[in-house]
């Protein structure tokens, strides 16, 4: 290796480290900040604290009612993800197999919904389920997440049943197993890279997500995780310190998740798009 190839690979090493400095900076500093009072945020928010101490990690967890609202995030992505991952699987099969002349119109209409964006009917959503009486509850946010979630799990699930050979269903029912049978035993078991992708990217999705439940979890012992760091945040006062320590309270759960799977995540996304 010559002297030019030597430089050009640290030149590209510097400037991928650059990159990765800058995007992590952020991340970085609320948890520096997570240590300290908001007094020494305020004069310094890039100094390192003069003492690592986890008191507000303690005061925040007390305030917010850190495990009432884990369980409620626990459940609520749990079981959204569930949902999700069972009807989008079966549904993307029948697509795939079934050769029905409706079944090209709902995938069209199921991949056309993926570009409408939740604002522009949010309001409607929230008029409709106030009128029914449905807000204030875990399992209509659950219901929500099911049909927000559903397209995108659809899409990877019909790439990837396209690339499964016939022949092993074929088999699966010569020797006498039902079509239900077929799909749960031999099917769904070769959708596992593509499961694991969507139930990392859901996850990233539900859990971290503020808009709808603060649309739809009104009373304190329903909020979620996100919904309770919100609450440190005053009109007139903010204690910063304990914001920071509730924000890494709340994501922490979710980043030991994601580096558990991540390896998943890009082999799931290209099996799914490419077949």
């Amino acid at each position: 290796m010559n002297i030019v190839q030597k430089l050009t690979n640290f030149l590209k090493f510097a400037a991928i480290l650059t990159i990765a400095i800058f995007y992590m900076s952020p991340f970085l500093m609320v948890i520096v900040n997570s240590f300290k009072q908001t007094s020494e945020i305020i004069l310094n928010p890039f100094k390192l604290p003069e003492s690592f101490s986890f008191a507000n990690y303690l005061s925040a967890a007390i305030k917010m009612k850190y495990w009432n609202a884990f369980l409620n995030t626990l459940i609520i992505t749990s079981f959204s993800i569930t949902l999700i991952v069972i009807f989008s699987s079966m549904a993307a099969y029948i697509f795939v197999r079934k050769n029905w002349s409706i079944n090209k119109i709902v995938f069209s209409m199921m991949i056309a919904s993926m570009i409408i964006p939740f604002q522009s009917i949010m309001i409607p959503l929230v008029k409709i389920y106030g009128s029914l009486n449905l807000l204030n509850n875990k399992w209509t946010l659950i219901y929500m997440y099911l049909g927000f979630g559903t397209s995108f799990a659809v899409f990877m699930y019909h790439g990837f049943i396209k690339g499964i050979p016939y022949e092993l269903e074929e088999a699966a029912l010569v020797d006498g197993a039902s079509e239900f049978q077929t799909f749960w035993k031999i099917v769904f078991p070769l959708l596992k890279p593509v499961t694991y992708t969507i139930v990392i990217l859901d996850s990233l999705w539900i859990w971290n997500d503020f808009l709808l439940p603060s649309l739809v979890l009104i009373s304190a012992e329903k909020r979620t995780l996100q919904l309770s760091t919100f609450y440190f945040y005053g009109t007139y006062n903010t204690d910063y310190g304990l914001a920071m320590a509730a924000l890494m309270l709340a994501i922490i759960p979710i980043i030991i998740i994601y580096l558990l799977l991540q390896k998943y995540i890009i082999a799931g996304i290209m099996k799914g798009a490419i077949k």
